[in-house]
């Protein structure tokens, strides 16, 4: 690759979604999920989209990943535009590891018949890594999640849920992508485990890896995103830089999910703004 080539590979974000639209259904049946939404992660950046359950959060993701077909836009992973691509060329793309994805339930991920060992090595393996070289990356970066060699030889049934979520973190990592989607990773956690996972996810953001945050929790993505983007109703409604819309959210729904985020204020202010702009999305 020449130099002006790596400056404009350098420059343009490892995912860019243009204008996109997406349905289920046909005829009367139709269903619009996303509505002309357009978005861009840069490399090394932590953006977070949030919106509550049916907002087309996880729509947005399993699109970006192939799994679910647009109906219109762009999707640029890499200068790569995948919205049109087929089977065999996104096996391609997820051998490559350029992107990753990190499920809500880990269970969904891990093999529960493989150990974590082997759920580490085997996107490695399938790249032609040897073995000895995927094992001694695996167990870099099981402690790069905070967790110990121990635990390697164990089956995805002997770990804490906790401890199976930072494996799946682990297991997206071992590949080193450009880009994590994760999909509501902690919503399934109690309180102790959600923090030390989103501590891990913060430390992440100085390792060159970018990451995608999508949750309904405005508080648990506070903390990590440089920028936000808000999904209402299938269209991103406010997307700025995280302090930006926590501090001086513009839009009334926005306004509501900082209203309604617990860890951001007090229980009876939160109830009490909550009723309020509720009041203010019906008008």
């Amino acid at each position: 690759m020449s130099a002006d080539d790596q400056q404009r590979a350098g420059d343009r974000p490892i995912l860019a979604v243009e204008d996109l639209a997406v349905h289920y259904g046909a005829g009367r049946r139709r269903q619009s999920v996303l509505d002309g939404v357009s978005l861009s992660v840069a490399r090394g950046e932590t953006v977070g989209i949030i919106g509550e359950t049916g907002s087309g959060k996880s729509t947005f993701a399993r699109t970006v990943l192939g799994l679910v077909r647009a109906g219109r836009g762009r999707i640029l992973i890499d200068g790569e535009d995948v919205a049109r691509h087929k089977p065999r060329q996104w096996q391609a793309l997820r051998r490559r590891g350029v992107v990753q994805y990190v499920f809500q339930d880990p269970l969904r991920s891990l093999d529960p018949d493989l150990t974590i060992e082997d759920s580490l090595v085997e996107p490695l393996l399938v790249r032609g890594m040897r073995r000895p070289e995927a094992v001694e990356r695996a167990r870099a970066y099981l402690g790069r999640v905070r967790l110990d060699e121990d635990l390697l030889p164990r089956l995805p049934g002997e770990l804490s849920g906790g401890q199976r979520q930072r494996v799946a973190v682990a297991r997206a990592l071992v590949a080193e992508p450009g880009l994590i989607i994760l999909d509501e990773p902690v919503s399934a956690l109690d309180s102790a485990n959600r923090v030390g996972v989103l501590e891990i996810l913060k430390g992440l953001r100085d390792s060159g890896v970018a990451l995608l945050f999508i949750s309904h929790d405005l508080g648990s993505v506070a903390g990590i995103a440089d920028r936000i983007a808000v999904l209402y109703q299938g269209r991103f409604v406010e997307v700025g830089a995280a302090r930006d819309v926590v501090n001086t959210p513009r839009h009334p729904y926005t306004r509501l999910l900082v209203g309604s985020a617990p860890t951001l204020r007090s229980a009876a202010a939160a109830r009490a703004r909550r009723e309020e702009l509720r009041a203010l999305l019906r008008t």
